[in-house]
């Protein structure tokens, strides 16, 4: 495992027990809440090579953008819309680092989407683009996972982004945003298939942020996914895709 940057956040299993946790070079600084929340305390220290990295945040509701790159829709042949359109994804499709991405039975094609991951940090609503950087916990990596065939067949996108360990999280939060030249990639047994930049998004971060606060309110621990950048494609069982995004880290897991 490589050693979490400073300051990162998440949630570990040791032993039989699940904790959040803040990491500290290759030491484990287990919380009795999440690391963000005020009033955190410690529990005890673990070693990091002793513990297994579950998905960094149990979110009440996964919220995620379609078409937030401009070359991803031209690939899937959509328009882009004026306001982002937004879909939903149910916390049972969350599943951490090293857990099996499970194709159903009932797709033939079933595709990765590499994406940046916004976590909320506190309850917030109709907050300005400018305060929204003061409701965020940290950013991760993610994996919006989907039945294209499912989507195409639907028209709307609930069945294709909904099965379970459709949402990989993680492998950890980092407080600082990721610049807008950090590239945003997928690897698929090794090889480079997705790539590109933060900065390449229709809708920033912290706008999207702003704009599904204007919606719903948003809750601490919630995520938001900003959009996936061109290059999406299929995985098989028996593969391993790997969600890079450079200064938040990489998350990988099998195809099963």
């Amino acid at each position: 495992m490589s050693l979490p940057p400073a300051g990162a956040l998440g949630r570990v299993r040791l032993l039989e027990d699940e904790w959040y946790c803040r990491f500290d070079g290759e030491s484990v600084v287990l919380l009795d809440r999440p690391g963000w929340e005020a009033g955190a305390r410690p529990q005890g220290l673990a070693p990091l090579e002793d513990v297994a990295l579950l998905a960094p945040v149990v979110p009440g509701k996964v919220v995620a953008v379609g078409l937030n790159y401009r070359a991803h829709a031209d690939e899937l042949k959509m328009r882009v819309q004026d306001e982002p359109v937004l879909f939903m994804k149910p916390r049972t499709a969350v599943v951490g680092p090293g857990e099996a991405i499970v194709c159903p039975a009932r797709s033939m094609q079933v595709d990765y989407e590499a994406e940046l991951v916004v976590v909320v940090g506190r309850r917030c609503r109709d907050v300005a683009p400018a305060d929204a950087a003061a409701c965020v916990a940290g950013y991760t990596c993610g994996n919006d996972v989907t039945a294209r065939d499912l989507q195409k067949l639907d028209g709307q996108w609930t069945r294709a982004k909904s099965f379970d360990t459709f949402c990989p999280l993680g492998p950890w939060i980092v407080p600082t945003p990721p610049s807008p030249q950090a590239r945003v990639s997928a690897r698929l047994d090794g090889v480079e298939v997705q790539c590109g930049f933060v900065g390449d998004m229709i809708v920033s971060p912290l706008e999207l942020l702003s704009f599904v606060s204007g919606i719903m309110t948003l809750e601490s621990g919630d995520v938001l996914m900003t959009g996936t950048p061109p290059g999406v494609g299929p995985i098989r069982p028996g593969q391993t895709v790997t969600i890079a995004v450079e200064g938040v880290g990489e998350l990988t897991n099998p195809v099963a």
